[in-house]
């Protein structure tokens, strides 16, 4: 059975947005948005920005280039595996 989403309210950059999550989810949601909002103080504290959607696009392309940092350690994670796979296979047939 699938579970029942449930409304949370959460609040980014001085705005406040209902959205339905799984209650599984709840806690890695309101992680994310305090993440978000953190990196939106700090960009505004160092960085200059017209306004607050300055701020927002610099925290989307951060979280963006993390989420891409972290797929290329993943995939390069995967292929030193594969890597390591065939090294101990070949030891296996030299035994």
């Amino acid at each position: 059975m699938a579970e029942e989403l449930i409304p949370v309210n959460i609040l980014i950059a001085d705005r406040t947005y209902r959205i339905k999550t799984s209650p599984s989810d709840e806690e890695a949601v309101r992680k994310t948005v305090k993440l978000i909002n953190d990196k939106i103080l700090e960009f505004k504290t160092n960085f200059a920005g017209k306004d607050m959607q300055d701020y927002i696009a610099m925290v989307i392309i951060w979280y963006a280039t993390q989420a891409s940092e972290a797929s290329s350690a993943a995939a390069m994670i995967e292929q030193l595996s594969e890597n390591l796979n065939k090294i101990e296979a070949q030891l296996d047939k030299a035994s």
